[in-house]
């Protein structure tokens, strides 16, 4: 009896409950208005907690590991480190989604103009401001916050980070009297940890409301034509994730599956919501806690967010064929380089913007002579691939975090074996 009262589910599984739950009442409410608004309100109120103790999270923990770490030239590595990782497994997963698509060419298998169109007037609207503000000159002063206030507010991450780690760097730079501030941040690091914890106490439900809301406006039957193109897609994040993932941990000394394990709650979070922000803040405190320090796991997490988007270069790379395919365009191998090239150069300029990549696509695709107009046949499915992409962007971010850590010697391997191993008795 004692060790029936004590039993007690995991989040991951609460949540994958919550999901099946969603489902069947999507399926239930299909087309009813009352029960959509309902369900969205009450999923979107989730988000809003979720994004509520982000940056609070993101500035006091970087800021604190920047200050405790204190070396200019330390940092310059790591952040170089970093961006070189990201730009080449970013780069690696467009590839592999172009080759996938070249293989399989799921874009023969449908007729194009037998699909259901979807208003994308949104994303058009979205992706013709982000092109205005586009370019390298605007991305990089973009990072650089005229008022970090306003960038809290508007959550734009990539300013946030930018003052958090000239701040941290000062903090260091005044010696005792900084003292106070990295004690008042980690206090504030371990309150919004907390805070935290208590939001995650409705994450099932707020993942059960996102999935019957989605079903519901969509429908199982709209899934059929598209099905094809949507298991390649999980195929190939999958393939990703086991396989190139795999490979890069294993010369690192890491086993994918042991931090696949540690991070499932947050992977299934990620793939429930289809939001990054939603996993962040338990990703930096397991990623913490499994022997990466504080420092290093704080800037790169939050700096993934922007740069490391493997699931969605995935998707954007098969998608673009996907259309191309449809729409039967042959693509030269010239021309797939260009768009190799373009979707490197678009993701990391738009990775900030709602809807970034759909938005990529809508900015890409013109340059391999797809109509805009073949998006509104795939913007239906977006939600349900986009579940799958976040759920790849957490674990790639993840295991960017043990990578720099291990190239830095700032990963704790006992530390990382005796967190993990606590699994096995969950």
């Amino acid at each position: 009896m004692k060790h029936y009262r004590g039993y007690r589910l995991t989040l991951g599984w609460q949540i994958l409950i919550g999901l099946v739950l969603g489902i069947i009442l999507g399926v239930v409410f299909y087309g009813n208005k009352v029960a959509i608004t309902s369900m969205q309100n009450i999923g979107t109120m989730f988000i809003s907690l979720i994004q509520m103790i982000v940056l609070p999270i993101v500035v006091s923990c970087l800021t604190v590991g920047i200050a405790n770490m204190g070396d200019l030239k330390k940092l310059g590595r790591i952040g170089g480190k970093t961006l070189i990782y990201f730009e080449l497994m970013t780069t690696v997963a467009i590839i592999l989604g172009l080759i996938v698509a070249n293989i399989f060419r799921p874009g023969d298998f449908i007729d194009i103009h037998a699909l259901h169109s979807q208003d994308i007037s949104q994303y058009v609207a979205t992706a013709k401001s982000a092109k205005e503000s586009s370019g390298i000159w605007a991305t990089l002063m973009g990072i650089i916050p005229t008022n970090i206030f306003k960038s809290l507010g508007e959550g734009d991450m990539m300013p946030v980070i930018f003052f958090s780690v000239f701040f941290g760097l000062g903090t260091a730079a005044i010696g005792k009297p900084g003292q106070v501030i990295i004690d008042v941040l980690q206090a504030v690091s371990e309150v919004m940890f907390k805070v935290t914890n208590w939001v995650m106490h409705v994450a099932p439900i707020g993942v059960c409301a996102l999935i019957g809301v989605t079903v519901a406006q969509m429908g199982i039957s709209a899934l059929a034509p598209l099905g094809y193109f949507i298991l390649l897609a999980y195929a190939t994040m999958i393939v990703f994730v086991v396989v190139v993932m795999g490979l890069v941990a294993r010369a690192f000394g890491l086993n994918i599956f042991t931090l696949l394990k540690v991070i499932k709650e947050e992977a299934i979070l990620a793939f429930s919501t289809a939001s990054s922000e939603a996993a962040l803040p338990k990703i930096i405190d397991k990623m913490d806690r499994f022997g990466v320090s504080q420092g290093i796991v704080s800037f790169v997490i939050p700096t993934g967010y922007t740069f490391n988007l493997d699931g969605s270069a995935i998707y954007q790379s098969l998608a673009a064929l996907f259309l191309a395919q449809a729409y039967h365009i042959n693509l030269s191998i010239g021309q797939q380089i260009t768009l190799l090239v373009v979707l490197m150069i678009t993701s990391k300029g738009m990775a900030g913007v709602p809807g970034a990549s759909f938005v990529v696509l809508l900015a890409t695709i013109s340059t391999i002579g797809v109509p805009v107009a073949g998006l509104t046949f795939i913007a239906g499915i977006d939600r349900l691939v986009d579940m799958g992409r976040t759920a790849v962007n957490v674990v790639g971010n993840s295991l960017a975090a043990v990578i720099i850590g291990k190239s830095e010697k700032e990963f704790d391997a006992d530390k990382a074996a005796a967190f993990a191993a606590s699994f096995n008795q969950k």
